[in-house]
């Protein structure tokens, strides 16, 4: 686990890009509400919002990671694990030591829980990054209780996502042989 360590002026450098892209993300929803937002093509103004909130947090989780593996360097054991292919990936990396990033439910930001927020802790209405399941702290050194409980979200979805695909397909298979079992060659 020592191999994810980064130095202090590496995570400075880190939270300060995370809170550009907060507070990027602030004046994106403040243009929302102005209605001074330019509408993409196709796409209603809320919509639009959630497009450009998720470009701006995966670049923030992007430059997060790239911040953490400059300080990492090429020699590191874990990032030679990365690259090489071996196990886990600079994404594993990234969310190790720098920022694990927009957790999603059904490829969108968290919005479900209570009455126009996602928890309790978030006023009503709040479109901001942290109120909609932004995960800016990494694995090293720990997620506050709502960004676990965020993130534990997003997990329960591939959990159940994985355990239907495997019954489905393992279905397929089953009628696939019943079908093919009288064929001969």
């Amino acid at each position: 686990i020592d191999d994810e360590d980064v130095p202090e002026n590496a995570r400075k450098e880190i939270r300060k890009s995370l809170e550009i892209a907060r507070n990027r993300v602030g004046e994106l929803v403040e243009q929302y509400r102005k209605e001074e937002l330019e509408q993409m093509p196709g796409r209603s103004l809320e919509e639009t919002l959630e497009v450009m909130v998720r470009r701006e947090l995966g670049q923030a989780r992007d430059a997060a990671g790239e911040i953490a593996g400059r300080y990492l360097g090429l020699e590191n054991p874990a990032v030679i694990l990365a690259k090489s292919g071996a196990r886990g990936s600079m994404l594993n990396l990234t969310q190790m030591a720098g920022a694990v990033g927009q957790q999603s439910v059904r490829g969108e930001r968290l919005m479900r829980g209570y009455v126009r927020r996602t928890l309790p802790h978030f006023e009503r209405g709040d479109l901001g990054a942290d109120a909609r399941g932004f995960v800016s702290s990494n694995y090293k050194s720990g997620l506050s209780p709502t960004e676990y409980f965020f993130h534990s979200m997003g997990g329960r979805e591939s959990l159940v996502d994985t355990a239907v695909r495997t019954s489905r397909s393992g279905y397929m298979q089953r009628r696939l042989i019943n079908a093919l079992e009288d064929l001969k060659v």
